[in-house]
């Protein structure tokens, strides 16, 4: 039960995880190009402000889903905050003053292309195991399409009949289920050691911190 119930965790992460980091990684790319392109004029610092301040939302969202994952919680740093009193464009600005803000959009940038290895491995693996295991259902039907063959079995030097092929295309398919576990929890692992290194830190210090909001644990 805890094994499927990881298998599950993994699987949801890896999976879900593909469209918030490409939705991350479009609004980084986009709004860092358009900020820095028009940065001489100052147009682009409010761009550069707000896609700062996007960031930080999809960061949340990666990091509320991370302790499922790791096993432990995870601590979201700290962001400075406008001081009291400033002005409208200060404030403005303010997404932009806090270090963890570039770590966010370099973390929108970064993990986009270890999601989607991720992905591709997760959802490579759950098709080979779902599609083999079931295949003793449909492979007599494409063993018998002309012009189709009988494929691995030949290849593999077996002889190339339909039970055979049938068979063959089976132990492949338990193969993929028999690693499926590992490989899925490596592909978790892969995506989130990249979230857990720019996102988080290991814990808050003792003293209070310098912005006044209350200490967020994600997944508590």
């Amino acid at each position: 039960m805890r094994t499927l119930q990881r298998l599950t965790t993994d699987t949801r992460y890896v999976l879900l995880g593909l469209p918030l980091a490409v939705a991350s990684f479009t609004v980084t790319v986009a709004g860092v190009s358009a900020g820095l392109g028009a940065a001489v004029v100052f147009v682009g610092l409010p761009v550069l402000a707000a896609t700062a301040a996007a960031s930080r939302h999809l960061a949340d969202l990666e990091r509320v889903a991370l302790p499922r994952v790791l096993g432990h919680p995870v601590a979201r740093p700290p962001y400075t905050p406008a001081p009291e009193g400033a002005g409208w464009f200060r404030r403005a600005m303010n997404p932009l003053t806090s270090g963890q803000a570039w770590m966010d959009l370099l973390n929108g940038i970064i993990a986009f292309p270890f999601s989607l290895a991720a992905f591709i491995l997760t959802a490579v693996w759950w098709t080979g195991a779902v599609a083999g295991l079931a295949f003793p259902i449909y492979g007599w039907a494409i063993a018998r399409i002309p012009g189709v063959g009988h494929g691995l079995p030949e290849w593999l030097g077996f002889a190339g009949s339909p039970t055979m092929f049938v068979i063959v295309n089976t132990a492949v398919g338990a193969l993929f289920a028999l690693t499926l576990l590992p490989v899925v929890r490596i592909a978790a692992l892969l995506k989130a050691s990249v979230a857990q290194v720019l996102l988080t830190r290991a814990a808050y210090p003792e003293k209070p911190a310098m912005t006044p909001e209350p200490v967020w644990l994600a997944g508590r």
